[in-house]
């Protein structure tokens, strides 16, 4: 949902992506909070009423924009993701790793790329970019995708994952499921056999690493918490949740005018897609409610310059990494 033009990058941009402290954040707190200009930003939003008109389903922003945008330009890989999180390439033999909200397909490649032994499940609310995703994946140089990324459409927002990828019975039984299921005849109820699974397979018991990047922010926040417990729900015990969103005080939020502002630090584009802007605190209440534990969490900061007008700017990312209990 965040990306830019396709370009061939030299070995110092790339280098420079994975720079994440490049000033520190509560220095840019003092400069945006002293600034009268900005202080709409911290003001809290009025409660609305009932005869408030809702603003329209995020979703079917994000399909508009999709098509809009099918001609692929907004793809450009992240690099940075394997930098930022070698769990992914530390991961184990045979890792499944599901990217919620994949969009072009932009992490997915670097995923594909770092390990040959990962196998990357990817849902997206639009059939457009999945189109365009599988379309870019499969056609990077360097990835062999074949049986290794499986797209399927999902709005993550408001419906459950498929249980065929964590079934009731694997996630009751766990380790034991595969042998209770065969001896019980568990396989037996599946009707339809999707793609990934292999004959009598009731599901692909779990995933080991869920991948947010860019993600979360772009729904409301009040059904945030329900979405991140739907991913929990397919998630492994000892499974990862990677996450990477836009932290307060980032350049974007600070242009957003009074008028875009929809929650507390909730901004509409123009397009009718959200942007939410995460504090520490907010991330840390809202993963600790979805059930999981905390191992990372921080502030990126990253100071770049417009190559149009030379202005300075500091971006502010939520880097976090949080694991699921294993009883």
């Amino acid at each position: 949902m965040d990306g830019g033009g396709e370009r061939e990058s030299t070995k110092h941009e790339v280098e420079a992506e994975y720079h994440c402290h490049d000033f520190d954040w509560e220095d840019l707190r003092a400069d945006v909070e002293a600034n009268p200009s900005f202080s709409y930003h911290l003001c809290p939003f009025p409660t609305t009423t009932a005869t408030d008109a809702p603003p329209a389903p995020p979703s079917e922003a994000w399909k508009s924009f999709h098509r809009r945008h099918a001609s692929g330009k907004f793809f450009k890989e992240r690099r940075y993701l394997l930098k930022e999180f070698p769990e992914l390439i530390n991961s184990k033999e045979c890792a499944k790793v599901l990217e919620v909200g994949c969009g072009n397909g932009s992490t997915v490649v670097s995923i594909l790329r770092c390990s040959p032994s990962i196998t990357v499940y990817a849902c997206d609310c639009s059939e457009d970019t999945l189109q365009k995703a599988n379309e870019i994946v499969f056609n990077t140089q360097g990835v062999d995708a074949k049986d290794r990324f499986h797209p399927f459409l999902l709005d993550v927002s408001k419906e459950a994952f498929p249980d065929w990828l964590f079934c009731n019975w694997c996630q009751s039984f766990g380790a034991k499921a595969v042998d209770l299921s065969l001896d019980s005849g568990h396989h037996n109820i599946r009707n339809e056999q999707p793609i990934v699974l292999k004959e009598n397979q009731c599901c692909i018991h779990g995933i080991d690493v869920i991948t947010m990047i860019f993600t979360l922010s772009a729904i409301p926040y009040d059904i945030m918490l329900a979405t991140l417990r739907r991913c929990v729900s397919v998630l492994k015990p000892g499974g990862l949740v990677l996450f990477r969103d836009y932290g307060i005080y980032d350049m974007t939020m600070l242009r957003f005018l009074p008028h875009q502002r929809v929650g507390f630090r909730e901004y509409i584009r123009a397009d009718g897609t959200f942007s939410y802007y995460f504090s520490l605190d907010t991330v840390r209440e809202l993963f600790d409610a979805a059930g999981l534990l905390e191992l990372e969490l921080e502030y990126c900061c990253v100071r770049s310059v417009n190559r149009k007008n030379g202005k300075n700017m500091r971006r502010v990312w939520v880097h976090g990494k949080f694991q699921k209990p294993t009883s």
